[in-house]
């Protein structure tokens, strides 16, 4: 017996702009890509509704990160990727910052909306599109992989840059949310870390309204993250920073000891920062980072 199906496939479209090909789910002009510049990179595999590219104009290198489109792996409503990103301005603005990528301009379209940042010679430590885990972990080429293969003190300077930039983010009143390491760019020649992503950031106090689905990584997310109206604060950013630490200094959701590159000290404080029980861990990040500098001196 045959049976035919009302349901229309859908195949990618394949866009070509100067040195890139991409695809999305549906056919888009970005023929206005182009006065930025001379396209060199993209970055389509998210799954955020975003689409980003690396272009070169006058010897200058820009990042623009663009929402209105319906990438492969995106199954939203590309509308809502349009306002998470205008939503997400502000952001960059009240939070500027020397670790934190700089945003040069920004602007609507008929089909979207655009955010333009300075270009930096980084790395992201979560480049999925290239070293899928486990690739991620084992791959010589990848990322991660070369940043974890780095001497200690130097895994210790990019952990200080971020902290600081989290202690700063608390001091101006905000929390982090959806950091982890696809968060974290790194530029191998010159041992020089950014944040680059900080698009879910709230105003604090924040909740938990989305439950378990909350933005995040499972390996960086605190309990609270996981809980419908619990509160996102101070303290789960401790978490969240504590779980970096294991993420870059030991075995990432595997706590114990013998993976831990560091020593004692800076092991117990990272213990402590990602305690399932919120009323154990740091008050805040700066009293974290000031425990956590302590203890490297120790």
């Amino acid at each position: 017996m045959n049976f035919i199906s009302n349901k229309t496939e859908k195949f990618p479209v394949t866009i070509s702009l100067d040195d890139v090909t991409f695809q999305l789910q549906e056919q888009l002009d970005f023929e206005w890509l182009k006065s930025l510049g001379h396209v060199f990179c993209v970055f389509d595999e998210q799954d955020s509704g975003n689409i980003c590219f690396g272009v070169e104009k006058d010897g200058r290198k820009k990042f623009v990160k663009y929402a209105g489109s319906r990438p492969l792996d995106f199954s939203g409503n590309p509308q809502d990727a349009v306002t998470r990103l205008q939503n997400a301005i502000p952001l960059y603005t009240t939070l500027r910052h020397p670790h934190l990528i700089e945003l040069l301009d920004h602007f609507h379209m008929d089909c979207g909306y655009a955010a333009v940042f300075d270009w930096f010679e980084g790395e992201c430590l979560h480049s999925h599109w290239s070293f899928p885990p486990p690739a991620k972990y084992h791959h010589p080429e990848s990322p991660f992989y070369r940043f974890r293969h780095l001497p200690i003190q130097k895994r210790l300077e990019s952990l200080d840059t971020i902290f600081s930039f989290h202690e700063f983010v608390e001091s101006k009143g905000y929390v982090a949310v959806d950091f982890y390491d696809g968060s974290i760019l790194y530029d191998f020649a010159k041992d020089i870390t950014k944040i680059c992503d900080i698009d879910f950031y709230r105003k604090a106090p924040a909740i938990n309204d989305m439950g378990e689905n909350f933005w995040g990584a499972k390996r960086s997310k605190s309990p609270e993250e996981f809980t419908l109206g619990a509160p996102i604060d101070a303290k789960t950013n401790v978490f969240t920073m504590g779980a970096i630490a294991f993420g870059v200094l030991g075995g990432e959701m595997d706590h114990s000891f013998s993976k831990w590159d560091a020593g004692k000290p800076l092991y117990e404080i990272a213990l402590r920062a990602v305690s399932e029980n919120r009323e154990m861990r740091f008050e805040s990040i700066k009293a974290f980072k000031a425990a956590w500098d302590r203890s490297k001196v120790n």
